[in-house]
């Protein structure tokens, strides 16, 4: 009876606001879809740069091109970093993917399959978390170095093949545009209503420590959601960070969500209202507590 008092207690107390970053995925979801190449891309991209303007202590934007033969289209991408406090130590990369995805190819309608889609948890849900977290770093300076990595092209690719998948972070990876990170963690489908984020194999294949200290920081602030259960193998730009630049990395990512929903991964119904303001808050209050964490305890 005490555990459950402690852990009902310790959730009110956040620092993190989930409604306030529930304002910034409905914003990026208000632009429309923001597939390479569309308009919404473009406004997107002016839309995170003025953003970040004036909260980062630099903002760096990476673009490269990447041809398309199946499409016949060659895209213009670009990441958007944003660094806090340079000169500290031990940098920490969290990143999360911007674009969203030009085809609805899982959809239940035939007939909407080439659209493209929304993006709501597939996308704006984990940039909504890095927009907030800019917030707080200008209102309390991390510790430590932090970078917060906004991918391009992470969900461009076709079904059954890995080409033209986490095409942001390959480029990153392989071009560091700032001191290479410690350590690095990625946040993906994280707004999702009914929350559940298992460990995701790779990821504590790469950095069990990390993946360790993340979940436990959950099971302290009573965050069930950080489920303690080994999950599958995904494929994600963590994997990007881990293979070509060798950077200890996690994936926080709820990929189950597809069972109990109808199904709205890749398809035209990932709208706002499958997301909620509590997963957001959930995810980013751990981030937060992580960030901020002693200095002796997060190195």
């Amino acid at each position: 009876m005490f555990i459950i008092t402690f852990f009902a207690c310790s959730r009110q107390t956040t620092v993190f606001d989930g409604e306030k970053a529930f304002t910034y995925l409905q914003r990026q979801c208000d632009i429309g879809y923001r597939n390479p190449g569309s308009t919404g891309h473009q406004q997107a991209l002016d839309y995170y740069r003025s953003f970040f303007t004036g909260l980062a202590d630099t903002l760096i934007l990476q673009t490269f091109n990447r041809e398309i033969p199946e499409d016949s289209i060659t895209f213009t991408f670009t990441n958007i970093i944003a660094g806090f406090n340079l000169k500290g130590k031990n940098p920490l990369l969290i990143g999360a993917h911007w674009d969203t995805r030009p085809r609805a190819d899982h959809d239940p309608d035939p007939n909407k399959r080439h659209q493209p889609i929304l993006g709501a948890n597939d996308g704006a849900s984990g940039i909504a978390v890095l927009m907030h977290l800019a917030e707080l770093f200008r209102q309390k300076k991390p510790g430590r170095a932090v970078y917060l990595a906004l991918f391009d092209g992470e969900d461009y690719g076709y079904s059954g093949s890995l080409d033209y998948y986490c095409m942001g972070s390959e480029y990153f990876a392989k071009n560091l545009p700032i001191p290479k990170p410690s350590e690095a963690i990625i946040i993906d489908m994280i707004g999702d209503r009914e929350l559940t984020i298992p460990i995701e194999r790779n990821s504590y294949q790469s950095h069990p420590e990390l993946v360790k200290t993340l979940w436990n920081i959950a099971k302290e602030k009573g965050y069930t959601e950080f489920q303690h259960k080994l999950g599958g193998y995904i494929y994600d730009d963590h994997i990007m960070l881990i293979d070509h630049a060798q950077i200890p990395s996690v994936d926080i990512i709820d990929f189950e969500y597809p069972n109990r929903y109808q199904n709205y991964w890749h398809t035209t119904m990932d709208t706002p209202d499958k997301c909620s303001a509590k997963s957001l808050e959930i995810v980013g209050q751990v981030l937060y507590d992580y960030i901020f964490m002693k200095p002796e305890t997060n190195k």
